[in-house]
C-alpha cells in the first residue's frame, strides 16, 4: 500500500508542481483564465438579453431634461436669486478688484519696473544666469508688442495663482492630518486630475457669465489639485522620528504642524506651487475662450483667423513667462536647506531688501522717462514675416509634392488609413467586447480593483448615451499615443545613449512643454487644414516631450552594474537595450505611456475647435450655445474616458513593488 501511494506520488509529480503551481507562478495567466470563465457565463446572458452591437437604448439614461432644467434655472435666476446676488455676485466682485488691483500695480511700475522686479527676484532666488533670463524674457514680450496683453495675464495669473495655493493648502493640510479626508478627497482629485482643461469652462460660464471671474475660478479649479496633492504628501511623509520627538516634548498639534510638519515638507509645498503656476498660465490662455483676455485672447483670435504670425507673437511671451516662472519656483525648492553664499549684505532680509530698493528706483526712473507701458517705436513686427514664410510653407508644402505627396496628402492618409479603420472598429465591436478588453488590460496591470473601475467608467459611458462618440475620441487618442510613443521613444533611447544629443534636445523640450496646449492647434491646422488628422498632430507635438523625458530618464537610470554585467558577457548595444534597459526601466515607460495618453487626450477634446469632432465637438458646441446637458454629458464622458485610460496604463503601487 505504501509502495502504491509513494508510485502515485511519483507519477504526479513532486508537491506543488501541478497546474495550481504554475498559475501561481504566472498571475497574468491565471488572471485571463478567470475572466475567460467570468465572460463565457455573463456574455451569453448579455447578449440574448440586450443584444451585441454599440451599447443597448435600454441601459441608457437621458439626462437632457433634468440637466435642461438645471440650465434654464440658473439663466433665469442668474440675476435675481440671492445666491447669485449675495454669495457668487461677492465672489465675482472679488476676483474683478483683485485683479484689476494687480493689473494695475503692474502698471503703475512701468515697463522698467517690472522688468526690474522680475530680474531681481530671479538673482535673489536662482543667480544671474536667470536674472538675465528673466529681464531678457520680459523685454521681449515687450518688443513683439504684447506688454499689455503679457500684464493682464500676469494680472490673472497673480489672482488665480494666490487662489488655488490658498485652497490647496487647506485640502492638503486636510487631507495630511486625516486619513478619513485623505481617502474621501483622493477620488474627487482622481477626477479633477483626469478632466481636461476644456470642460471646466461650461458650468463656471453658466453660474459666472463671460468675462475676468469666470477665467479665475476655472482656473483655481483647474490649478489647485496639484497643491493639494504635493501639500498632503509632503505632511504625510514628515520624518516619523522628528514628529515623534516634537510629541516627546509636549508640542501641541498646532505646535507640531507649525514647528515640524510644514518645515518638512518645503520642498513638496515649493514643487506644488510650481505645479499649480504651470497649471494656472496653461488654463489662463485656454479661459480666453470665455473672455479673459491677455495673451490667451491673442493666441484665440490667432486661431479665428489662422494667423501663423500673430499667434507666435503672443505664443512666445507664455512660453517665456512660464520658463522663468517654473525656472524661479524650481530654483528656490533646490535652494532650500543649503547654505547662503555671496557678500553678507546680499543674504538674508538684507538681500530682499537691497533688492527692493534697486528695483524701486528703476521704476521711479522708468516712470520719469514716460515709461509705463512699451514704447511704440521698440515694438519689432514679427507677424508678417512669420506668415510670408507659413504662405510659402503652405504654398510648397501642403500639397503637390512628388513622390511624398505634401500634408494635406499625409492628413488625408492618416485619416483614412488610420482614423477611420480604427474609428469604424471600434464602434463596430459589441460593447460587451470592449469591457471586455478594457477588463483585460486593467487586470493584467493592476489588481481586480483597477479592473473593476475600468469597466464601470466604460459602462457609464454607455449609460450617459454618448457610446458611439466616445468611440470615436478612443480612436483618435489611441492614434495619436501610438505615433507618440513610436517617437518619443525613439528619440529617448538616442537621447540615453548620446549627452550631445540630449543637451541639443533640452531648449526644444523647454519650450514645447511649456507652450500651452492651445498654442499648437494654429500652426498644424495650417499645414494640415481642419479635421481629426490635425487634432491629432496637435496631441502629439504637446504629449512628446513628456514621454520623451520620462523614457530617457528611465533608460539613464538603470542600475550601472547590471550594464557593466551585460557589457562584460559580450552583449551588443541592442542587446543591452533590449536586454537590461528596458526591462529595468519598465516602470519609467509605463509612466511615459500614462502621461501620454493623459496629455493626448487634453489636446484631442480641444481638437474639437478644429473639426476633430466626437466628444470635444460636444464640448465645445455646449460651451458656444451655453447648453449645459450637451457640454456636461460629453464632460462626463471624458472624465470617464480619462479614468479608464489611466487605469489600463498604470500599474499599481503594490505591482511595481513586486516587479521591483
Amino acid at each position: 500500500m505504501a509502495t502504491a501511494q509513494a508510485t502515485t506520488r511519483t507519477a504526479a509529480g513532486p508537491p506543488g508542481s501541478g497546474p495550481l503551481a504554475a498559475l501561481r507562478g504566472r498571475p497574468a495567466v491565471g488572471k485571463m483564465l478567470l475572466l475567460l470563465v467570468i465572460a463565457a457565463v455573463a456574455v451569453p446572458v448579455a447578449h440574448a438579453r440586450w443584444g451585441g452591437g454599440v451599447w443597448p437604448g435600454a441601459l441608457t439614461v437621458d439626462l437632457s431634461g433634468p440637466l435642461g432644467d438645471v440650465n434654464d434655472w440658473i439663466i433665469g435666476n442668474r440675476d435675481s436669486h440671492p445666491l447669485f446676488l449675495y454669495f457668487f455676485g461677492h465672489i465675482s466682485n472679488a476676483v474683478v478688484l483683485s485683479v484689476r488691483g494687480v493689473y494695475l500695480a503692474l502698471l503703475a511700475l512701468g515697463w522698467a519696473g517690472v522688468t526690474a522686479v522680475a530680474a531681481l527676484v530671479a538673482w535673489r532666488t536662482a543667480g544671474w544666469r536667470l536674472a538675465l533670463t528673466a529681464g531678457l524674457s520680459f523685454l521681449v514680450c515687450g518688443m513683439l508688442g504684447m506688454w499689455v496683453p503679457t500684464m493682464q495675464t500676469l494680472a490673472l495669473m497673480t489672482v488665480a495663482v494666490l487662489a488655488s495655493v490658498v485652497l490647496g493648502l487647506l485640502l492638503g493640510l486636510a487631507a495630511g492630518l486625516s486619513d478619513r479626508t485623505f481617502r474621501v478627497l483622493r477620488p474627487v482629485l482622481d477626477t479633477m486630475q483626469v478632466l481636461p482643461a476644456f470642460a471646466y469652462l461650461l458650468p463656471v460660464v453658466l453660474v459666472f457669465g463671460i468675462g475676468v471671474p469666470g477665467a479665475v475660478l476655472a482656473t483655481v479649479v483647474y490649478a489647485a489639485p496639484p497643491m493639494a496633492r504635493l501639500t498632503a504628501l509632503g505632511l504625510r511623509g514628515a520624518d516619523a522620528g522628528v514628529m515623534e520627538a516634537v510629541a516627546s516634548l509636549g508640542a501641541t498639534g498646532r505646535q507640531s504642524l507649525l514647528s515640524a510638519r510644514l518645515p518638512l515638507a518645503r520642498k513638496e509645498l515649493l514643487l506644488g506651487l510650481n505645479q499649480t503656476i504651470m497649471m494656472a498660465l496653461s488654463m489662463a490662455v485656454i479661459a480666453s475662450v470665455i473672455g479673459a483676455g491677455g495673451l490667451g485672447d491673442r493666441v484665440y483670435q490667432a486661431l479665428s483667423s489662422v494667423d501663423v504670425g500673430a499667434a507666435l507673437a503672443a505664443g512666445i511671451p507664455i512660453v517665456l513667462l512660464a520658463v522663468v516662472l517654473d525656472r524661479t519656483t524650481e530654483a528656490a525648492g533646490r535652494k532650500i536647506g543649503t547654505e547662503p553664499t555671496g557678500p553678507a549684505a546680499l543674504r538674508g532680509a538684507r538681500g530682499w531688501g537691497t533688492a527692493a530698493l534697486i528695483a524701486a528706483a528703476v521704476a521711479v526712473a522708468g516712470r520719469f522717462t514716460g515709461g509705463r507701458i512699451w514704447p511704440e517705436s521698440g515694438i519689432v513686427a514679427i507677424a508678417g514675416p512669420v506668415n510670408t514664410a507659413k504662405d510659402w510653407m503652405v504654398d510648397h508644402l501642403y500639397t503637390g509634392i512628388p513622390v511624398i505627396g505634401g500634408t494635406a496628402d499625409w492628413a488625408a492618409h492618416f485619416t483614412n488609413w488610420v482614423l477611420n479603420p480604427l474609428r469604424d472598429g471600434l464602434q463596430g465591436l459589441p460593447w460587451w467586447a470592449v469591457l471586455l478588453i478594457v477588463a483585460a488590460l486593467a487586470w493584467t496591470i493592476g489588481t481586480w480593483r483597477t479592473a473593476l473601475t475600468a469597466v464601470l467608467a466604460m459602462a457609464a459611458i454607455g449609460v450617459l448615451g454618448v457610446w458611439e462618440l466616445s468611440m470615436d475620441t478612443l480612436s483618435q487618442v489611441i492614434a495619436a499615443v501610438a505615433v507618440t510613443l513610436v517617437l518619443g521613444f525613439g528619440i529617448a533611447v538616442g537621447a540615453a545613449r548620446s549627452r550631445r544629443l540630449e543637451r541639443l534636445l533640452r531648449p526644444v523640450l523647454d519650450v514645447f512643454q511649456t507652450m500651452p496646449q492651445f498654442v499648437y492647434l494654429i500652426p498644424v491646422v495650417a499645414l494640415f487644414g481642419v479635421g481629426r488628422a490635425p487634432a491629432a498632430a496637435a496631441a502629439v507635438v504637446y504629449a512628446l516631450p513628456a514621454v520623451v523625458r520620462i523614457t530617457t530618464q528611465g533608460l539613464r537610470g538603470v542600475d550601472p552594474a547590471a550594464m557593466e554585467c551585460a557589457r562584460s558577457l559580450g552583449a551588443t548595444s541592442g542587446q543591452r537595450l533590449r536586454q537590461v534597459q528596458i526591462p529595468l526601466a519598465r516602470p519609467a515607460l509605463l509612466l511615459a505611456v500614462n502621461q501620454g495618453v493623459v496629455l493626448v487626450l487634453a489636446v484631442v477634446i480641444i481638437g474639437g475647435l478644429v473639426g476633430s469632432g466626437a466628444l470635444g465637438y460636444e464640448v465645445v458646441f455646449g460651451l458656444a450655445q451655453g447648453d449645459l446637458a450637451t457640454g456636461l454629458v460629453a464632460g462626463a464622458a471624458i472624465v470617464c474616458l480619462g479614468l479608464m485610460l489611466d487605469r489600463v496604463t498604470q500599474p499599481t503601487a503594490r505591482r511595481q513593488r513586486k516587479e521591483s
